[in-house]
C-alpha cells in the first residue's frame, strides 16, 4: 500500500516542478518544466560549454576555458537581476522538499547579458550537486521592484551531458590565450643560451599559437641584471633576445611576425639586491598580439581583347578590257 499513498504526493510535486515560473512565497522563479528540460554540450580546443536553455530566462551554464577549471554563470536575454550580491545554492531539487540547501556564497551582479561569473570552487561545488540530484539556484532581486526573484536549474538527464562534456575537456589546450599574452622567459644561469624550462615554455605556446593563427605578432624584450657595465648588459640582453628568436624561427614562425628588442638593466622585475632577484631579472618578456592584416588588393581582372573585326570583303578584280576585234 506505501506505493500508493506516496503516488498523489509525488505527482503534486511533479506537477510544481513542471511549472515554468512560479510565485512560492512571493518569489518569482524561473525554471524549465521538467518534460522540457535538456543540457547542450558545445565547444573547441579553447572553450568547453554545458549548459541547460531556461524558460522565458535565457540559459545557465558552466564554462571551462583552457588551462582553467569551470565557473558557472547565467546568460539573460532581458536584464531579470538587479544589482548587488545574490546567493548561490545548491539547492534541493522541488521534488525534494525534506531535503535541505547548500548555501555555496555569494555573487556580485552587474549588468550585461552574462550578469555575473562564480569562482572555480563554486561551480566545481554546483557540479557535484548536480551529480547528487541538486539544483543550481540563484536567488536575489528583481531589477524593478525589487521583488524575490529565483533562477534554478534542474538536474534531469544530467549525468549523459556531463560525460559529454568530460570528453570535450580532455581537447582542450593547455593554456589560453590570456595566460600567455606576456610569458617571462629565465635565463637564470646568467647566460645566453635557452634553458630547458624556457624551451619548454615556448613549446607550449606554439601550440597554442598552431591552433589560434590569429595570434600573428610576437614581440620580444631581452633583458639583463646590474651585474655588468651598460653596454655588456645591453649586449647580453639583446643575445637572449635573439635566442628565443632564432628558436621561434627553428619552429616555423616567419621572421616578419617577430619584433626583436633589448634594454640591458633598464627595466628589473625587482631590485638587483641578491643573487635570487638577479636571477629573476635575467630574462626575454615575450607578448602576444592579434594584428590586423591589411588585405592585399584584388588584381583587376584582364580587360578582354577587342573582338576581332571581320575581314573587308575582297575587291573585286576589275573585268579584263574586251579583246579587240
Amino acid at each position: 500500500m506505501e506505493p500508493i499513498l506516496r503516488q498523489p504526493s509525488f505527482l503534486l510535486l511533479s506537477l510544481f516542478a513542471s511549472l515554468p515560473w512560479c510565485m512560492p512565497a512571493a518569489a518569482i522563479t524561473f525554471q524549465t518544466r521538467m518534460e522540457k528540460v535538456e543540457w547542450k554540450v558545445e565547444g573547441d580546443q579553447f572553450e568547453c560549454r554545458l549548459s541547460q536553455p531556461i524558460a522565458d530566462f535565457g540559459s545557465g551554464e558552466f564554462v571551462r576555458r583552457a588551462g582553467e577549471q569551470a565557473t558557472f554563470r547565467l546568460r539573460a536575454r532581458e536584464r531579470w537581476l538587479g544589482a548587488g550580491s545574490a546567493t548561490l545554492l545548491a539547492a534541493a531539487a522541488p521534488w525534494q522538499p525534506g531535503r535541505g540547501d547548500i548555501n555555496l556564497g555569494a555573487l556580485s551582479i552587474g549588468s550585461g547579458e552574462v550578469p555575473f561569473n562564480s569562482n572555480q570552487e563554486q561551480a566545481g561545488r554546483l557540479l557535484t550537486g548536480l551529480m547528487e540530484g541538486r539544483s543550481p539556484l540563484v536567488r536575489h532581486r528583481t531589477l524593478q521592484g525589487g521583488d524575490s526573484l529565483e533562477v534554478r536549474l534542474l538536474p534531469i538527464k544530467f549525468n549523459q551531458a556531463y560525460n559529454d562534456y568530460l570528453k570535450c575537456t580532455v581537447g582542450l589546450l593547455p593554456v589560453n590565450f590570456d595566460q600567455i599574452r606576456q610569458t617571462q622567459l629565465g635565463f637564470p644561469g646568467g647566460g645566453t643560451t635557452l634553458e630547458p624550462l624556457a624551451q619548454a615554455k615556448i613549446d607550449i605556446i606554439l601550440d597554442f599559437i598552431k591552433a589560434d593563427p590569429t595570434v600573428n605578432r610576437i614581440q620580444l624584450d631581452g633583458h639583463s641584471d646590474n651585474s655588468g657595465n651598460r653596454l655588456t648588459n645591453r649586449d647580453t640582453s639583446r643575445r637572449r633576445a635573439v635566442a628565443v628568436e632564432e628558436y621561434l624561427k627553428s619552429r616555423g614562425i616567419p621572421a616578419e611576425q617577430i619584433i626583436v628588442r633589448f634594454h640591458g638593466e633598464r627595466y628589473p622585475l625587482v631590485k638587483n639586491s641578491g643573487e635570487a632577484n638577479r636571477a629573476k631579472n635575467r630574462r626575454v618578456t615575450m607578448t602576444l598580439s592579434r594584428e590586423p592584416v591589411a588585405e592585399t588588393p584584388a588584381e583587376p581582372a584582364p580587360s578582354a581583347p577587342p573582338a576581332a573585326s571581320e575581314p573587308a570583303p575582297a575587291a573585286e578584280a576589275p573585268a579584263a578590257p574586251a579583246a579587240k576585234s
